[in-house]
């Protein structure tokens, strides 16, 4: 492939896994509305997503002869902590959440991970949030405010269980993101994946136990699980797998936030839930609050351009 278009591939696959990421909220509420109980819907989620990486892996090792898993306990170990804490926990609760509001209110709530995941940062690191990360709480404060519709509609129909669950997930997301970072680099990434998404699959199925022994099953649920599980998992680690380390972090994140606007416009057209233009407004605040949070400082940035004029 000429090496020019490589950049152009990487932006590519990265939006479209955001983008699957955003259509997750709008399937999983389609599977709902056919019958199908929350807890039966995010076991087979969960399970073919995690079949899917095994299966991606073994593919990988068949072709790599060299290819090694060779880790420490104690990264396994990790790896199977924040499968738990991160991945599991993150679908249990975003996934109630869906069963109780809109694909779109629930989709804001979970992006509230971004707030969340720089206070951790700052606490970590001991310092307060920078200017940049100060407006970028700001923007997705006003942008959620007016995306869940606090200034047009009665929201005491409102269920708050369901806005619990949404902002419990956003917590375990930014959890997920904040320990992750922490892994070692030496790690393969696929292997990284499809050990988290086992731990979270054992992980679900123990919390799920009483109810999935009288969960009925067909044909049809297996088929929402697999779209669920590819969705979710397999398809958008795939193309991150191969995006991410191409452009680097900042832009990824940045092309990361598709996930906010394919999720409220297939909500929109799948579901054919409302999209006002508060609403809209409120999704732009929320991506120009990502936006922020991921600019660089201007004087790092003209001090590593004058480094590069000597």
């Amino acid at each position: 492939m000429d090496e020019s278009r490589k950049p152009v591939l990487a932006i590519v696959l990265v939006l479209a896994g955001a983008a699957s990421y955003g259509l997750l909220a709008a399937v999983f509420k389609l599977a709902l509305r056919d019958g199908w109980g929350v807890n039966g819907l995010t076991f087979m989620q969960v399970l073919t997503g995690t079949v899917m990486l095994w299966a991606l892996l073994a593919v990988v090792r068949r072709r790599e002869s060299s290819y090694s898993l060779a880790a420490t306990w104690r990264a396994w170990a990790k790896l199977a902590a924040i499968g738990v804490a991160g991945m599991s926990l993150t679908t249990i609760f975003y996934n109630e959440a869906l069963s109780r509001l809109d694909a779109s209110l629930g989709i804001v709530l979970l992006f509230q991970f971004t707030w969340i995941t720089i206070l951790l940062e700052s606490i970590r690191a001991r310092r307060r949030p920078k200017r940049s990360e100060q407006a970028a709480v700001l923007f997705i404060v006003l942008g959620t405010v007016l995306a869940v519709g606090l200034l047009e509609q009665d929201l005491s129909g409102l269920d708050g269980l369901g806005v619990f669950f949404g902002l419990l997930s956003a917590f375990t997301y930014s959890l997920f993101f904040f320990f992750s970072g922490r892994l070692p680099e030496n790690l393969d990434p696929i292997a990284k994946s499809a050990v988290m998404s086992t731990a979270s699959l054992a992980f679900v199925l123990l919390a799920h136990l009483p109810a999935l022994t009288v969960e009925h099953y067909g044909y049809s649920l297996l088929g929402w699980g697999l779209l669920l599980g590819f969705l979710g998992t397999a398809f958008p680690f795939i193309c991150f797998n191969y995006g991410i380390p191409r452009l680097g972090g900042g832009l990824a994140a940045l092309l990361g936030s598709m996930e906010l606007p394919a999720a409220v416009i297939a909500a929109y057209f799948l579901l054919g839930e409302p999209l006002t233009a508060w609403q809209g407004l409120g999704v732009i605040l929320i991506l120009a609050g990502i936006m922020a949070a991921q600019r660089k400082p201007r004087q790092a940035a003209d001090g590593k351009e004058g480094e590069s004029q000597h």
